[in-house]
């Protein structure tokens, strides 16, 4: 294929579209383009560009598999963004439910991030790899990431430099935590007192709040942790945590709101206690979590403060809360992975919980389990959307189920 077409929409992950159905990464709707004559055909050039065509905000992008859609109109890509969320809804026979304005987070918020390293004959590159390559782009800047993320960007490519040998691939886990920086480092290297040493030269150089090596903790300078409402959250390893702060209290006030005066609370797939430790000052509140880490992260938290959090841990994909089991809540806030929670889902179906809280970051899996709690007799009331993987295809929302008559 060659000559010109003209890109009609969007794709699901952010590709132009073309009549004939051909995906062009980096093209926006109403872009004419010409195309290469390869087996695989790529842009060759924008002969006319779409009005909704911008300025990208970074000069890696294009380069670096970060980011997908910082060439996309601010609004363009907030009304696409939405319109995911509309159009999952709507193959599942939600057309007439009506999706609030996206809330979205502003740049600079990504507290968390897993970067690449690999040291050459140059030095030592640092970043993310090239889309669908394993060619590793060494970053300079990241309108991402939070400052703190950023500005240690330059320490540690430099404290990579000494720790790293020429060929060695590294992946860090960064977050930052009120503490300061923690890095959970992926190292291919045997264990010895010379790498042990380089590893705690290496945190120390960076002053940072813990370093982990391969699973194990290397150096505790201070203990990493987070706040949540009144509560300190300690951290283990690799936690799963909201990607940013704002994030996290957008999604926190729309549960609040939806929880409105129940006092009798269910937090699903609990995590560390993002929703749970936000709603238990003046409710009871029983916190299930497969994670055992996390688990005793958000209990001993909890505890702390003598908040009424009761912790179980559970795996809800094999063994889901019962209908039975549901009887005694008045609230249910579920926050599953990317996969939805079908099962939980049809437990919920079959319960008379009077109100659901559905965090999800998958419009396709939640509009599978809202049709699920919808044929069971739930009415969906409320979907917000919320947008904090800034110039990805990835969304999350917050939905408010309610019991027909409850």
């Amino acid at each position: 294929m060659s000559g010109t077409v003209e890109i009609l929409k969007l794709g699901h992950a952010g590709d132009g579209v073309t009549a004939n159905g051909l995906f062009l990464p980096y093209t926006v709707p109403g872009d004419v383009v010409r195309l290469t004559e390869d087996a695989k055909p790529r842009v060759a050039e924008i002969v006319t560009a779409g009005a909704w065509r911008k300025i990208p905000d970074c000069a890696h992008f294009g380069k670096c598999g970060g980011c997908a859609l910082q060439h996309v109109d601010t609004q363009a890509y907030l009304a696409w963004k939405r319109d995911l969320i509309v159009t999952a809804l709507a193959q599942r026979g939600f057309e007439t439910i009506e999706v609030d304005p996206i809330r979205a987070v502003a740049p600079h918020t990504r507290r968390r991030a897993v970067l690449k390293a690999r040291r050459n004959r140059e030095g030592v590159a640092l970043g993310f790899y090239e889309p669908e390559s394993r060619n590793l782009v060494d970053i300079s800047v990241c309108p991402i990431l939070a400052p703190a993320l950023a500005k240690a960007l330059p320490k540690l490519r430099t404290a990579l430099a000494s720790l790293l040998r020429e060929g060695d691939t590294a992946e860090l886990h960064t977050t930052a935590t009120d503490a300061g920086l923690d890095i959970s480092l992926k190292w291919k290297r045997g264990p010895s007192m010379n790498t042990l040493m380089a590893l705690a030269e290496f945190a120390q150089r960076l002053d940072l709040a813990r370093l982990s090596w391969n699973g194990d903790i290397i150096t505790v300078a201070r203990e990493p942790y987070l706040r949540i409402g009144k509560h300190t959250v300690y951290l283990p390893i690799e936690p799963f945590l909201q990607p940013t702060r704002e994030g996290e209290a957008m999604l926190q006030a729309l549960v609040g709101e939806g929880v409105g005066a129940a006092k009798r609370i269910a937090d699903l797939f609990a995590g560390c206690g993002t929703f749970a430790l936000s709603l238990a000052e003046g409710r009871s509140v029983a916190a299930v979590e497969d994670n055992a880490l996390m688990l005793a992260a958000l209990d001993a938290a909890a505890r702390a403060q003598g908040s009424k959090a009761v912790i179980e841990r559970r795996d809800l994909f094999r063994r889901p809360l019962m209908a039975s089991e549901l009887k005694r809540f008045d609230a249910v806030v579920i926050d599953p992975p990317r996969p939805g929670a079908k099962a939980q889902a049809e437990q919920l179906a079959a319960s008379e919980v009077p109100r659901i809280i559905y965090v999800s970051c998958s419009p396709s899996s939640f509009a599978r389990d809202a049709r699920i709690l919808a044929d069971g007799g739930y009415h969906l009331r409320r979907v917000t959307p919320v947008d904090q993987f800034l110039w990805s295809p990835h969304v999350e929302l917050v939905a408010v189920l309610e019991r027909e008559g409850s």
